[in-house]
């Protein structure tokens, strides 16, 4: 089983956990962090997780983040295929770094997009050929 996490995921443990909602997206990231250091689920890593990371301004989440790359199966670089298929997304009314992040998984044969990201949820209802969830959701399907 193959997922990507976009950069929403990795950071919703850094997240205020006040909000049950977070807490809980937060424990269940986790567990999917742990299923991945088992080797029970492949993790898939973009140039795009690299950009968006490198733009944090938390060095020590950075750091962290950038360490989770090691653990990946694929590590997807830039293609035409991406571009194309980012675009397509824009049309629908994602923004550059969600539809390059959802064309990267595509590229990557991800099985799922896991994203904290309630509006990518939303918008991508339709797309049949990625599974998009949340990482409460994921679970309840993992």
């Amino acid at each position: 089983m193959k997922i990507y996490l976009d950069n929403c995921s990795f950071n919703r443990p850094y997240d205020d956990q006040s909000q049950i909602k977070i807490f809980l997206e937060s424990q269940a990231k986790l567990f999917i962090q742990s299923e991945i250091k088992k080797n029970k689920i492949e993790l898939i890593w973009s140039y795009i997780l690299d950009y968006e990371n490198s733009r944090n301004s938390n060095l020590d989440k950075m750091k962290l983040i950038s360490d989770w790359k090691s653990l990946a199966s694929i590590d997807v670089e830039e293609s035409q295929a991406i571009i194309k298929n980012s675009k397509e997304l824009m049309e629908r009314g994602l923004d550059i770094y969600d539809s390059l992040h959802i064309a990267c998984a595509f590229e990557g044969n991800s099985d799922f997009f896991v994203t904290t990201d309630r509006k990518i949820i939303n918008k991508l209802s339709f797309f049949q050929e990625l599974k998009i969830l949340n990482p409460i959701e994921f679970l309840n399907v993992y």
